[in-house]
């Protein structure tokens, strides 16, 4: 008995060796991959784009302390625009900012305008203007950026030549700089092919407070004429735009 007993031990011994023999070999766990970096809108940034602009205006003619005259004008056209700015990221959804941009541009229209007597046109131009201030936005996903932004612009326009309706000039209002406020808001999207390029297209609307303009005769002579004009400019703008720290 005793003799069993220890040949079905080893007999047990001889098969469990044998069946772990027989089982695959444990392979090493490998490390995954580094987690992908956190995508941050923090930093500086450089854009040029363009756009198109519409330009209106409320003015006024007096001669003297007497108003001769009450009209509207309006012009538009295209823009060239260079853009720098920094932002924030903050609470991972939340972005500010501050920016500053440059338009230069041919945005034409016509303009009417009186004398006692006698009605003349003439055409104006929006030379250049430039903006600065700030914005404040949500990220919708990671990748999509919507805003609000606001602050102080001038705009440029250029001298204003009068004539009657059979060419024969008269007067002009000198080039004048306008100042004001503005409003715009858009979205920036990342592109997908260059982690360090946005594109950028906002709407803007800017409201030029009014200015007393005197009128002069072609040779430079101060006139009693002159005119209140107050104007307003709505601009749809798009832009390329580096970012220098767009991977933190």
């Amino acid at each position: 008995m005793k003799k069993i007993l220890i040949a079905a031990a080893a007999l047990a011994t001889f098969a469990s060796t044998s069946f772990a023999a027989d089982l695959p070999a444990h392979m090493p766990v490998k490390a995954g991959p580094p987690p992908a970096p956190v995508m941050s809108w923090s930093g500086c940034y450089l854009g040029v784009g363009g756009g198109y602009g519409m330009w209106n205006q409320d003015h006024d003619t007096f001669d003297g302390a007497v108003r001769v005259f009450s009209g509207t004008a309006g012009g538009r056209g295209w823009f060239g625009t260079v853009q720098g700015g920094c932002d924030y990221q903050f609470a991972e959804s939340w972005l500010v900012g501050v920016f500053a941009d440059y338009d230069r541009g041919n945005l034409r229209g016509d303009f009417n305008d009186v004398t006692i007597g006698a009605s003349l046109v003439g055409r104006e131009k929006l030379n250049w203007a430039w903006a600065a201030g700030g914005r404040a936005g949500y990220l919708i996903t990671p990748q999509f950026l919507t805003y609000v932004a606001g602050g102080y612009t001038e705009a440029n326009f250029d001298q204003l030549n009068l004539a009657t309706f059979a060419g024969v000039a008269t007067a002009f209002y000198p080039e004048n700089t306008y100042n004001g406020w503005f409003l715009g808001t858009g979205y920036e999207y990342r592109l997908p092919f260059f982690s360090g390029l946005t594109w950028k297209t906002e709407y803007r609307f800017s409201d030029f407070d009014g200015n007393r303009l005197s009128r002069f005769t072609p040779a430079g002579a101060l006139t009693t004429v002159s005119m209140d004009s107050h104007k307003y400019v709505q601009a749809i703008r798009s832009e390329l735009v580096w970012r220098f720290n767009w991977w933190r």
